[in-house]
């Protein structure tokens, strides 16, 4: 972590923080359901909080449309915050002027107070210069705890980063620590699932890991696309094929970077998507035309867990078959599961991140044994396609 600057070289007493956090979190009925996100970042904040720092959150909340209103606001949020924390959190109805600047001249050393969503000010994602400058004045230092939000250059990721001493916060190093392990500097051999629904949407992922991993597992709707490239029949399975040239283009680029690329030899297929559909198992070569692939065969996994099992690190972004329909989640847990037993057997260094993938390892059960999970989205997958993100490169050292 010495890329970064973090907290270790932070003395927050007496000091006005500006700690940008991710709170955009799921409501029902005018509370927090989730309160995962909150529970990331609160380390960061009773660490501040309990040095003497005083404590002003900055986070955004939905997509408002044109200034604020009171569907994205983020007072309900207040009172999640302050029972995770166990201590009070005030509320400010704006994030900057003569409204912020009052409620952070109250506070005490100690205190924590939260500013209403930073996008009730347009130039916020078009990181403007006087919002910059406005959010600089209300402190003497700035922490990013928000990865998920590091991928976008806005006036509260990245702007007041370059205008006060930057830092990252417990939850932002924890993640920089995790990814910098999986993908910079590799335990090696170095294997990466990438599996979902379309090769369209991961290009740059699958270009970039080419280059980067030294087993490249595609499974999900996109295996779909390399079979077809190949010239394997898949039936009415979900298939780019438009994609051909393209997937052809990256098995050559893997073979010149002699990165192994493992794609399914057997398939579990139905007629119909839905649950409990009946279905067969069939070698890929053997789809029917009026037949899906909604899954990895038994052969597959047996494959994958072959090639885990002598790996050393693993990166994963994407499930292999229609993981929310029975049967079709075997493919993904079975694989998970060995994952996960390799990691508690501290055999293997696991990394997984994406919507999908956290649902897909929540639903097997093992998402808490894997190394790290990244809840992030966006800023996961940007970071996979090898891009530069703005808030995280504001912290380094």
């Amino acid at each position: 972590m010495s890329a970064f600057r973090t907290l270790d070289a932070l003395d927050p007493k007496g000091k006005r923080v500006l700690l940008r956090v991710d709170l955009n979190v799921p409501m029902e009925n005018g509370k927090v359901s989730d309160a995962t996100r909150i529970a990331r970042v609160a380390p960061t904040i009773l660490e501040l909080a309990g040095k003497g720092g005083r404590v002003i959150l900055l986070a955004h909340f939905g997509r408002p449309k044109g200034g604020p209103d009171e569907a994205n606001s983020l007072r309900p949020v207040a009172a999640a915050v302050a029972e995770a924390l166990g201590q009070p959190v005030s509320f400010a109805t704006d994030c900057l002027g003569e409204v912020a600047a009052a409620a952070i001249a109250k506070m005490q050393d100690g205190d924590v107070l939260l500013l209403e969503n930073t996008r009730f000010h347009k130039g916020e994602e078009k990181n403007d210069a006087a919002i910059v400058e406005g959010l600089a004045k209300l402190g003497d230092v700035y922490v990013n705890d928000a990865f998920s939000a590091a991928h976008r250059a806005h006036a509260s990721t990245e702007g007041v980063a370059k205008k006060l001493p930057a830092y990252a916060g417990r939850a932002m190093q924890q993640e920089l620590d995790a990814l910098t392990k999986a993908l910079e500097n590799p335990a090696r051999p170095l294997a990466a699932i990438v599996g979902g629904a379309k090769v369209s949407t991961k290009l740059d992922l699958l270009g970039n890991l080419v280059r980067k991993v030294d087993m490249l597992i595609i499974g999900g709707g996109m295996a779909n696309t390399f079979l077809a490239a190949q010239g394997v029949k898949v039936g009415k399975s979900l298939c780019e094929k438009d994609l051909a040239d393209t997937a052809r283009a990256i098995l050559a680029a893997a073979k010149e970077a002699k990165c192994e690329i493992v794609l399914p030899v057997d398939a579990v297929v139905a007629k119909e998507f839905k649950a409990h559909a009946t279905s067969r198992v069939v070698d890929v070569g053997h789809v029917g035309e009026d037949e899906m692939i909604l899954d990895i065969g038994p052969r597959s996994v047996v494959e994958v867990e072959k090639l885990l099992a002598v790996a050393k690190t693993l990166v994963w972004n994407g499930p292999f078959g229609a993981f929310e329909l029975q049967p079709f989640d075997a493919g993904t847990n079975a694989v998970a599961k060995t994952a996960a037993a390799l990691v508690k057997a501290g055999k293997l260094l696991a990394v997984g991140g994406g919507g999908d993938t956290v649902s897909a390892l929540n639903q097997a059960g093992v998402a808490d044994d894997f190394t790290y999970i990244s809840t992030a989205g966006g800023a996961f997958l940007e970071w996979l396609e090898g891009k530069s993100l703005p808030g995280v490169e504001a912290l380094r050292a």
